[in-house]
């Protein structure tokens, strides 16, 4: 009889963006059981993965009534399924699944670190934010920073006990389908009929950003340095190279709203085009040149994975995750970060130093398969649970 694994994260996009495919591997070892706060997400992971799901509802923010409520649903879940293995990922369902399976006596309580809100944090919030992640990775038996530079940070924090964690393969919560992240899925005039529909000149340098539009992810200096760069190629009547920004992901304004001038700028500058959420990024992709993803914090970034696989050098912050899926000058270019000067520059160089950049463009997708290949991960994170006693 197939012993019981719960998978835990806040939102139930997490479950079905986050850890795709991983849920219905799990479930030919495993009797798995998806746990999340409602929603249409929830129902489509169910289906398209092939396993029960259940909801706890949990927020996102610091909400004490509401969170004492998920921990004591969650708890009563844990004592109802009796499961060998609760594994949470994401910040809110790692305290609830961690602390709630604690409670209920769950034997193996697993806890995926991807990010850390955190480290953007000052106050009394940071503080309240260092109590709750140490409680987290002290209520789990093993603690799985998805990066080195998590490692790192953790360890520093002391935030759990070194013997603990375990950075599972080279990185990253899921690896990367490189079969299915792959140019060759799209013709040219494919590309070229999207392209038109964007209104994207045919010769244009496209840069793209994908992920949510907030402060955090650097938005407000990825703009401004574009604002700079388009108004510089305008100046220069020779450049036909016409660059583009393309954002392909949701304005999120509730918790980490961009600045007014930045979202006026993505209005009104014809050169910056956002096309919202994308259920399939790949078409976006690949009608770009090169990723911008100019991010405060990572755990490991799916998008920077996911812009190799499509053959597309990334400029990145130097920041865990990051500065570990891109070589500096090989498969891409890592600058500082809140720096938008740096942005800019960074543009620049890939606007005008053509042999270089071809060079670079041509190692990103081979450093992707050879280093982050989902099944990798999938077969690390097995052979984890196979080893629980």
């Amino acid at each position: 009889m197939k012993k019981k694994l719960i998978r835990i994260t806040t939102v139930p996009l997490s479950l079905k963006i986050l850890l795709k495919g991983q849920h219905r591997f799990m479930s030919q070892f495993y009797k798995v059981l998806g746990v999340s706060s409602r929603g249409s997400d929830l129902q489509e992971v169910a289906t398209k993965e092939g396993i029960a799901v259940a909801e706890v509802e949990m927020t996102r923010t610091i909400a004490p009534l509401k969170d004492l409520v998920s921990l004591w649903n969650f708890y009563k879940l844990c004592k109802k399924e009796q499961p060998f293995i609760v594994h949470s990922h994401t910040p809110k369902a790692g305290i609830i699944g961690m602390l709630g399976a604690k409670l209920a006596g769950v034997p193996h309580r697993l806890h995926t670190v991807a990010g850390m809100p955190l480290l953007e944090a000052t106050g009394f919030k940071r503080t309240l934010l260092n109590i709750v992640e140490k409680l987290t990775y002290s209520c789990a038996t093993k603690v799985y920073p998805n990066s080195k530079g998590l490692e790192k940070i953790i360890k520093a924090e002391k935030f759990a006990k070194t013997e603990k964690l375990k950075v599972l393969a080279n990185g990253s919560s899921n690896g990367i389908d490189t079969s299915y992240f792959n140019n060759e899925h799209f013709t040219s005039s494919q590309n070229e009929a999207l392209k038109q529909q964007l209104g994207i000149e045919k010769n244009a340098i496209v840069f793209i950003f994908v992920g949510r539009l907030v402060g955090d992810k650097g938005i407000n200096e990825l703009v401004a340095a574009f604002k700079e760069l388009s108004v510089d190629s305008q100046q220069a009547t020779s450049n036909k190279q016409h660059p583009k920004l393309l954002l392909v992901g949701p304005l999120e304004t509730a918790l980490d709203p961009l600045l007014e001038e930045t979202q006026q700028e993505i209005l009104n500058n014809k050169n910056i085009i956002s096309v919202g959420w994308q259920h399939d990024v790949r078409p976006y992709f690949a009608i770009s040149n090169v990723l911008v993803f100019p991010s405060y914090r990572e755990g490991f970034p799916n998008v920077v994975l996911q812009a190799g696989a499509m053959a597309l050098p990334s400029i990145v912050t130097n920041i865990n995750g990051c500065n570990e899926i891109i070589e500096e000058g090989k498969n891409g270019w890592i600058i500082p970060v809140k720096d938008k000067d740096a942005i800019l520059k960074a543009m620049q160089h890939c606007l005008v130093n053509e042999a270089s950049f071809n060079i670079i463009k041509s190692n990103a997708r081979k450093m992707v398969e050879t280093r982050y290949e989902q099944q990798v991960v999938w077969n690390a994170l097995l052979e984890e649970y196979e080893g629980l006693v």
